[in-house]
């Protein structure tokens, strides 16, 4: 049976962390499913463009990939999310992968890093591997992008399982509820005086560092800044976190079950 692996991600346009985090992480599910023939597809429209303009490099859209793995013959394909969690783009995922159900003998989709209460505790223990240590009056506020479904939540249950493992820590995001106000009125009632910032994402890109840390005036970095805190950024996508990416493995073989 001619079987093949579909690696999908958001993607993004920085080199550098690509190679770090979403690369790093195909490489992975590559090398543990070895027998399947690899490929991988963005769905961020936006970024295939720019780096067809920026880099001369070419990919597919998740649906792209389909209909190419289709028309070669393949008759197994396992999808692999690299998403962080059940939202908008996953949901579109799952959409593209239920058109295609009919066209393969067995076509297959990995949970994003985020799934249900039950796996919380894996991702925490795999990011704390990554995290400064804070001294007293310092918090961590971590930047998410957020959704606007109900899968926001989850955002809201992975900082609370954060804080059950001793770390003081935020997540805010730019869409959704979750907003750096009310993180900013809570470190104020803290009495935080250093703020270490990072991205909840599987990769430090556009919104790492133009929203979270650049000049622009309402950057995070900035506006926490100008509300008297001092401001340390770790600029490191969870891409970058060995132990996330054996999770994405892990759901990619959960599939074969």
């Amino acid at each position: 049976m001619n079987k093949a692996v579909l690696v999908v991600s958001f993607g993004t346009s920085y080199k550098e962390t690509r190679d770090k985090t979403i690369r790093a992480c195909e490489k992975k599910i590559h090398d543990c499913l070895s027998d399947y023939d690899f490929y991988h597809a963005y769905t961020s429209d936006k970024i295939i463009e720019k780096i067809k303009i920026k880099d001369g490099i070419h990919i597919d859209t998740p649906k792209q990939s389909l209909e190419n793995l289709y028309k070669k013959g393949y008759q197994e394909v396992i999808v692999q999310s690299l998403h962080i969690l059940c939202g908008e783009e996953y949901q579109e995922l799952s959409e593209v992968v239920r058109q295609y159900k009919s066209k393969f003998q067995k076509i297959l989709l990995g949970k994003p890093l985020l799934v249900d209460h039950e796996n919380y505790d894996e991702v925490v223990e795999a990011i704390e591997d990554q995290l400064p240590d804070l001294k007293e009056n310092e918090a961590l506020v971590f930047m998410g992008h957020g959704t606007m479904n109900q899968s926001n939540e989850q955002y809201s249950k992975i900082e609370s399982m954060i804080i059950g493992h001793g770390i003081n820590a935020y997540v805010a995001t730019l869409e959704g509820d979750l907003k750096l106000e009310q993180v900013i009125e809570n470190l104020h009632c803290q009495n935080i005086r250093g703020v270490h910032l990072m991205p909840l994402m599987l990769v430090a890109g556009y919104h790492a560092v133009k929203d979270m840390t650049g000049d622009k005036k309402d950057s995070w970095k900035n506006v926490l800044e100008r509300e008297g805190f001092e401001v340390e950024v770790h600029l490191q996508g969870l891409g970058e976190n060995i132990k996330i990416q054996e999770i994405f493995v892990k759901r990619a073989l959960k599939c074969l079950e």
